[in-house]
């Protein structure tokens, strides 16, 4: 009997690792909103550091939050870093890209709690009198991530920090 509980869970055990090894070794987070501004007016509040404190889900958690700035003003080249409590770590963000009014890539490094190093990309698009803009970030996926997956999930764990900043950031940019 206990050769048979042993070998059930063994076998369980093993179905657990391979479906976690085949999921995707890459992961995409992504939310979009409709903000009644123009592209320009909205692209301002994304590529200036210094303006993320107006709307990002993450300036809030820790009174406390250690913050410098490096490089460009805003742009290419502009750099923020933090350090904090558990909730916000350690970090750090440099874009990457800019193509003013329409996208715009950071590299996001991820240092405390855990290190993890993706790219978080926005993307506007003019709609009449609105912009749709999409906020996605992604990155690699090593085993011990997809392993953890299967309980947490990256979209609701992110997602809803991104649907708090966009709609933070509609406040800002409709005000």
């Amino acid at each position: 009997m206990l050769t048979t509980i042993a070998l059930i869970v063994v076998v369980v055990l093993a179905a657990i690792l391979a479906y976690a090894a085949m999921q995707p070794k890459v992961f995409r987070v992504e939310r979009s909103i409709a903000i009644k501004a123009p592209p320009g007016k909205v692209f301002s509040l994304i590529e200036d550091f210094h303006r993320w404190g107006l709307w990002s889900p993450w300036e809030g958690l820790d009174p406390a939050l250690k913050r410098s700035f490096s490089g460009n003003e805003s742009g290419v080249g502009a750099v923020y870093a933090w350090e904090g409590n558990k909730k916000v770590g350690k970090g750090r963000m440099e874009i990457k890209e800019a193509s003013p009014p329409q996208r715009l890539a950071i590299q996001l490094d991820f240092l405390q709690p855990f290190e993890a190093h993706n790219t978080a990309e926005f993307s506007l698009a003019p709609r009449g009198d609105s912009t749709d803009v999409t906020w996605a970030m992604y990155g690699p996926s090593p085993f011990m991530i997809r392993l953890m997956s299967l309980v947490f999930s990256m979209d609701k764990m992110v997602g809803k920090d991104f649907e708090k900043g966009l709609a933070a950031m509609k406040l800002q940019a409709e005000a």
